[in-house]
């Protein structure tokens, strides 16, 4: 679906419909002030308004409120301290108290251990043989005082090849706008997010799958709607509470920890309400500068953060058209024109490591290396925005091995899936699902950033044993393998082009750059071996 990022999963347009009809009247707005710091009579000058705070984010600048009042936008405008409010077209939720743990209890150099992949469905995994994974858990499967939070869907928090994993202290649901630590809340009941945990940090344990940092915490960090809806709201929200912030709500407050509350996040999604973010538009301005602060809190704080690229087969450093936005109420979509103006969110957030997705299928040409793999059909790609590539899965150019050219990973029992397997091994009921997407390519360098946070955290931050996140990223994409722009693709590749308006052909996707960094690949594909040595790519 569209909003995890056109995943290969569909949810059902019979569950979009309900999660719009059962909106309630009350619209939800980001409120962004000028100032980096949200002032004391926030929630006055909001209830002046007519409206009420939903969470207050004392350190960057922005509240979350709801109105009924049709003129509660104009009316908060007129205070010169606020430099922008905009409806989110959302609708609230309750709040659960929130349990405050800090994550800044590490030691100088992180406790790791090797790791096994003989679980049932290892012989299955072809995207973790692909980044070489094993070889990896040889030396280290991660380390279990690294946390990856995983913002999106949820995550399935009864998962057998998942619980022990699950970091429930540090997980909660962003749906309303401020965090709510119920496991309830966040659990997964579109299975996306589960999917992208399990390739993150499914456990060695002898059933089900192995996931790329198998010893390391997963934390659910719920930034959606059970239809798949991303708004700013959550968005803004699960950032700032990866970063460890100070949250102000209704009857109370949260204390910002001394560090952040994980080290890694995934995002397999893209911000609704517009899949392109355009900073000359006053209301798309305003949401994109308060998910825009967000993320660089949560960089600041000690986060790296890797996003999904899409799945559109667009050209993100040089977009011509947007046929998607806005995606909310259904219905809403309109033909834009739009230029390098117009930004996706997260991914071309600065700091955010982009990353595109391959499947099994090797390139021809070249110097038939066998590792020179060819871009998912579907991926999105562009100069400066793909940082390096992983496998996300390709249904239509696929190798035997990879069965259907799908990823698989871990999902929730209850939920359908069109290619299931089910391991009768499992000591519960628990199921997984073989899905595509750069949404699913995303988690595999999510994981091997967190091996690599586990391996050599102590390296430049050896007072609390963690790297800054321009180092993960340097070690990410130094440690890629370099994947060269193909000078053959396969009949019927070209068929699949850019997006354009209705009754026109797209243009071609096009592959620049040189050795060593290309607009589809990158640095190249991320390779867990090289990460966990810290050897140069080719």
């Amino acid at each position: 679906m569209r909003k995890v990022f056109f995943a290969a999963v569909a949810l059902a347009a019979a569950a979009v419909a309900l999660a719009f009809a059962g909106a309630a009247s009350a619209e939800t707005y980001v409120v962004l002030y000028k100032q980096a710091a949200t002032p004391a009579d926030a929630t006055t000058t909001i209830e002046r308004a007519g409206g009420s705070l939903v969470a207050s984010y004392s350190e960057i600048g922005v509240a979350i409120a709801q109105s009924t009042n049709p003129s509660f936008r104009a009316s908060v405008m007129r205070d010169n301290r606020i430099d922008g409010v905009s409806a989110t077209a959302l609708f609230g939720s309750e709040v659960a108290p929130v349990e405050t743990q800090s994550h800044d209890d590490q030691p100088a150099e992180l406790p790791n251990a090797p790791a096994t992949d003989a679980d049932t469905f290892s012989p299955l995994q072809w995207d973790m043989r692909q980044i070489h994974t094993p070889e990896a858990h040889a030396i280290t499967g991660g380390s279990p005082a690294v946390v990856v939070g995983d913002i999106d869907t949820g995550l399935d928090k009864d998962h057998p090849d998942l619980v022990q994993n699950i970091d429930f202290s540090r997980s909660a649901s962003c749906e309303s706008g401020a965090p709510n630590q119920n496991p309830a809340a966040w659990d997964d009941h579109a299975g996306h997010g589960t999917h992208t945990a399990g390739t993150i940090a499914a456990a060695s344990n002898g059933i089900g799958i192995v996931g790329v940092a198998p010893n390391v915490k997963i934390a659910g960090i719920k930034s959606s709607t059970d239809a798949g809806f991303f708004f700013p709201e959550m968005v803004i929200c699960s950032f700032y509470w990866a970063g460890g912030g100070a949250f102000t709500v209704p009857g109370g407050s949260i204390p910002a920890t001394t560090g952040p509350r994980v080290d890694v996040t995934n995002n397999s999604y893209f911000a609704d309400p517009y899949l392109y973010n355009c900073r000359n538009d006053p209301t798309q301005r305003a949401i994109w500068k308060a998910e825009k602060r967000a993320i660089d809190y949560a960089t600041k704080r000690g986060v790296t953060s890797v996003s999904a690229l899409g799945n559109d087969s667009d050209d993100r450093a040089h977009p011509v058209f947007d046929t998607t936005s806005p995606d909310f109420p259904p219905g809403s979509e309109e033909e834009r024109e739009i230029t390098n103006a117009c930004v996706v969110i997260p991914v071309e957030v600065n700091g955010v490591v982009g990353v595109s997705a391959v499947g099994s299928q090797r390139q021809t040409d070249n110097d038939d290396d066998p590792n020179d793999f060819l871009k998912s059909f579907y991926s999105a790609y562009g100069v400066g925005v793909t940082e390096v590539t992983a496998p996300g899965g390709d249904s239509v150019f696929f190798t035997p091995e990879s069965v259907n050219g799908r990823v698989l990973s871990t999902y929730p029992f209850e939920l359908p899936c069109a290619r299931r397997r089910q391991d009768e091994a499992m000591p519960g009921p628990s199921a997984y699902c073989y899905l595509q997407g750069t949404s699913m390519a995303s988690p595999h360098a999510a994981g091997v950033a967190a091996l690599i946070v586990s391996r050599f955290g102590d390296l430049d931050s050896p007072q609390n044993g963690k790297m800054r996140p321009g180092s993960v990223a340097a070690y990410l994409e130094g440690t890629a393998d370099p994947q060269p722009c193909p000078t053959t693709l396969p009949p019927g590749y070209a068929a699949f082009t850019r997006p354009a308006p209705a009754g026109q052909v797209g243009a071609p996707q096009e592959c620049q750059g040189g050795p060593g960094n290309t607009s589809w690949y990158g640095s190249g594909q991320v390779d867990a071996l090289r990460a966990v040595t810290h050897a140069t790519g080719r």
